[in-house]
């Protein structure tokens, strides 16, 4: 493969607890009761996603808007200055990088955080391109999104090997015909089983990264 499509949340970086605390805490000021599977629903969805979801499911009395800005607030300190790379992610990256690969983000948070926490890591200038589901006005869940993303790399959708850790999204790339490589985190550790069965390759830890041909 030459082209790399990474998820950044629980993919790269060591955020998912940070940013499930971080949209959670707006459920839990109301104190609004919800299941363990709602990790697993709101993760591809991204911030938009997430706040549409929140107000039609739950007595939320916020704008899509106002909801947003919330989540923001909650999680940017640690996306500012707390969270980490995922560990050997940088000599893998680095490994892609001097083999001549094309190395690209696709993921659900918004650039407000997204590119602050690259760059303060050292490598937002690493990738080709860094983008937010909201550059294309949808979501994770679509599969449209995976052929647009293809598309605008400039190769058929078949030929990008997505990495993710999360199932609903893994599915959904591998339905729209990229190749996907699923990623371990903890926050989708119950479903491991399931994402072998859909993916293409598993890793554990992205020192394994090197093994996938």
């Amino acid at each position: 493969m030459k082209t790399y499509l990474f998820d950044f949340d629980g993919t790269l970086v060591d955020s998912m607890p940070y940013f499930i605390a971080g949209v959670l805490k707006e459920l839990d000021k109301k104190n609004c009761k919800y299941g363990k599977d709602i990790i697993k629903t709101i993760t591809p969805l991204g911030v938009v996603g997430t706040a549409e979801y929140f107000i039609q499911n739950f007595d939320l009395n916020m704008t899509v808007e106002e909801l947003i800005e919330a989540f923001k607030v909650n999680i940017a300190t640690a996306y500012f200055y707390e969270i980490s790379t995922k560990k050997n992610v940088i000599e893998a990256l680095t490994e892609l990088k001097e083999r001549g690969a094309s190395i690209n983000i696709l993921t659900a948070g918004p650039h407000v955080t997204l590119d602050a926490c690259l760059k303060r890591l050292g490598i937002f200038d690493w990738f080709d391109n860094v983008w937010s589901c909201d550059d294309f006005s949808t979501t994770k869940a679509n599969p449209e999104l995976y052929k647009a993303v293809a598309k605008c790399l400039g190769v058929g959708v078949q030929e990008v090997l997505f990495f993710d850790d999360n199932l609903d999204a893994a599915t959904t790339a591998k339905r729209a015909g990229m190749k996907v490589c699923g990623v371990f985190d903890e926050s989708s550790a119950d479903y491991v089983s399931q994402m072998k069965a859909i993916c293409d390759f598993y890793i554990y830890d992205f020192s394994e990264l090197s093994k996938i041909e």
